[in-house]
């Protein structure tokens, strides 16, 4: 996408476009964007007959995950995928500091949910 349309496939960034929070792109090709994920998904999922994903027990929790990485992703200036992807093929020292917390960040996490008794 930098290469054909000189923009960075920032999923959160579009995310905020679609929702009216950002300015850049136009709001209706961000909404094209974030709507062709999971349509995609399908495409695979049928293509392939199916694909198994597990999910929490409850989805109250999933949608407040859902809300702190949005939250978190605002606040970092752009998700895992904008950073590790995008941000680290530039060089960008951000990304980079970003990347390594991410990292950092989930190795903790992991230590901590299996010495509690492990995830879902």
């Amino acid at each position: 996408m930098l290469l054909v349309a000189g923009r960075i496939a920032g999923v959160s960034g579009l995310a905020a476009r679609t929702l009216g929070l950002a300015s850049g792109a136009p709001r209706m090709l961000a909404a094209l964007f974030i709507a062709g994920l999971p349509i995609g998904a399908l495409i695979v999922a049928t293509a392939l007959g199916g694909i198994e994903a597990r999910f929490p027990p409850s989805y109250a929790a999933l949608a407040v995950a859902g809300l702190i990485t949005g939250f978190g992703t605002r606040l970092g200036s752009g998700c895992t995928s904008g950073h590790g992807v995008c941000g680290l093929s530039r060089l960008s020292p951000r990304s980079i500091v970003a990347t390594a917390s991410f990292i950092a960040s989930g190795m903790v996490t992991v230590a901590l949910v299996n010495a509690l008794g492990g995830g879902w």
